[in-house]
């Protein structure tokens, strides 16, 4: 009598959210943490849902799809797996060696699925660096033009305005005091 009891107990406790403790979900409002969440509260399908949303939505980088969906794609097959595992059926009619069994592959799944988001995260940061980075180097490279043409407009004024005139001025002086210095001596 106490064996098919325990056999009902111990399957009902594989199947609360309380069967993932210990694995962070990260920082909520995150994808990680939506998605982990679903699946730890058995709420598979918006678990996809939002992975196949995530992957569809347009994106401000050029390969952000590239990097990505073979993450988002393994990680639905884990969902899969683990909404499998689950809710296996015969469960409660196996021995609780392989129920445990079971249990132990289902956490495993979960732990994968943790870090495969997380890598999808580390992308996503590798993603918005790359932008930063050239962005960097683009607004560096229209400082620098700019300093240039700056620099040549200067050098240009200089040369044709400044140094004709400086040219004319000293071209007079000398006139001038050639011209003084020949009064002087005749």
């Amino acid at each position: 009598m106490g064996a098919p009891a325990l056999i009902e107990k111990d399957s009902q406790t594989s199947s609360s959210s309380n069967d993932f403790g210990g694995i962070d979900l990260g920082r909520p409002d995150t994808l990680r943490y939506n998605v982990l969440s679903y699946v730890s509260k058995e709420e598979y399908d918006r678990a996809i849902k939002t992975l196949k949303d995530f992957i569809e939505k347009d994106s401000e980088y050029p390969n952000f799809k590239l990097k990505v969906e073979r993450y988002t794609l393994h990680s639905i097959d884990l969902i899969f797996a683990i909404r499998t595992k689950r809710n296996f059926p015969g469960l409660s009619g196996m021995t609780l060696t392989k129920q445990q069994e079971l249990k132990v592959k289902c956490k495993e799944h979960f732990s994968e699925l943790s870090l495969v988001m997380q890598k999808i995260e580390r992308c996503l940061e590798e993603l918005r660096l790359e932008d930063a980075k050239s962005t960097k180097i683009v607004v560096k490279a229209v400082w620098l033009s700019l300093l240039t043409v700056f620099a040549s407009g200067a050098f240009l004024d200089f040369s044709h305005g400044m140094l004709g005139i400086l040219y004319h001025f000293i071209n007079d002086q000398f006139d001038a005091i050639v011209f003084f210095v020949i009064q002087k001596i005749f």
